[in-house]
């Protein structure tokens, strides 16, 4: 009965409330609510399922913070840190395949790393490959470039978008509940402050992409709190893309839950994320996370974007994830096509390069 309801409001273009999420979370009936996500999903992009030639780029895996819930981070000079030149990572971009069109830059806060080492990264990267877009630094990389530089985060954004930044990526958020915050990544910057950045990032006319780390030790509540927190700043500001819900992965990490997410969980969490945040244009299965297969499956849970080629993921596989680190063009488009929708190649604000029928 809830469900129909629930049902009734979004195909009447009703925005449904906490409640209803909650009620859609404590269901079982999981082919009803992936239903209504899926009409939800047509809506905004019919049976277009989006993905992106990129290339994912982690400058260093020192960080200051050693979260508990990152198994990637190192101190330095323990074994297995590292830290990449500018030249290297040069290098490495020069790997990219034809028709790549993103370059994907996250990583620790190594306080060997000044701003003038991003500000000249950024730059090199845009001299030699003018035509391939940025979306580099999470909320939290960017708070502690400002700190470190004395420096306003609209200051530092500012500088980065003059070196050639496009956009910022969704790292970081996890989950906005502080005491859970507490407890998974006590020493990262706050939800508010995660918030803060993404907006400042919004109003210079940056596109960002927003994220939830799920499965760890969360509530359903702080799922639904989370959603409705994003919900309402991009109420505000129709900053954010994509929205991202990122499945946690426990290997060598510090939280004691041990145990990956299940596939019910996962599509349960996408279907229910595009039927509430009615306001984001897509909701993204980052099959890095979620494995190919239930990735495919999720196309007909809500999804409308499987991300891209990635190539070189670092941070999941650190943390036990069981995928491949790359996927081809043509691998992308025929998990796509066998799903019943249709591949689209888009670039990193969503205009699109190619459809493929």
């Amino acid at each position: 009965m809830e469900l129909k309801r629930i049902e009734e409001k979004v195909r009447s273009g009703e925005r449904i409330n906490r409640s209803d999420a909650m009620n859609l979370f404590r269901s079982d009936d999981l082919l009803s609510i992936g239903h209504i996500a899926d009409y939800a999903k047509k809506r905004k992009s019919g049976d277009y399922t989006y993905f992106i030639i990129n290339r994912h780029i982690n400058p260093t895996n020192i960080c200051i913070n050693r979260c508990a819930l990152c198994a990637f981070s190192k101190d330095n000079n323990e074994n297995g840190s590292y830290s990449m030149t500018i030249d290297e990572i040069m290098d490495s971009a020069r790997e990219i395949e034809n028709g790549t069109s993103e370059f994907h830059i996250v990583g620790g806060l190594n306080p060997e790393l000044d701003l003038d080492y991003y500000l000249c990264l950024i730059k090199a990267l845009k001299n030699e490959f003018p035509d391939i877009h940025i979306q580099a630094f999470t909320a939290v990389e960017i708070d502690y470039l400002a700190a470190i530089s004395d420096l306003t985060v609209k200051e530092v954004l500012s500088l980065l978008k003059e070196s050639g930044l496009g956009s910022l990526p969704g790292g970081g958020a996890e989950i906005f509940n502080s005491s859970v915050r507490r407890a998974i990544c006590d020493k990262k910057i706050s939800g508010e402050r995660w918030l803060e950045v993404m907006e400042t990032a919004h109003r210079l006319g940056l596109r960002s992409n927003a994220t939830i780390l799920y499965g760890h030790i969360e509530s359903y509540e702080d799922r639904v709190n989370h959603l409705d927190i994003l919900r309402n700043l991009q109420d505000k500001t129709s900053g954010f893309q994509s929205f991202i819900p990122l499945s946690f992965h426990p290997t060598n990490t510090r939280i004691e839950k041990k145990g990956h997410t299940t596939g019910f969980d996962d599509l349960k969490t996408l279907a229910i994320s595009r039927i509430f945040l009615d306001n984001f244009d897509h909701i993204k299965a980052f099959w890095i996370m979620l494995g190919e297969k239930i990735a495919q499956v999720s196309l007909n849970f809500g999804v409308d974007d499987i991300d891209g080629t990635v190539v070189e993921e670092k941070i999941t596989h650190a943390a036990g994830a069981q995928t491949g680190e790359e996927m081809s063009k043509e691998e992308l488009i025929h998990l796509i096509k066998e799903a019943g929708k249709i591949p689209v190649e888009r670039d990193t604000l969503y205009n699109v390069r190619k459809v493929y029928m």
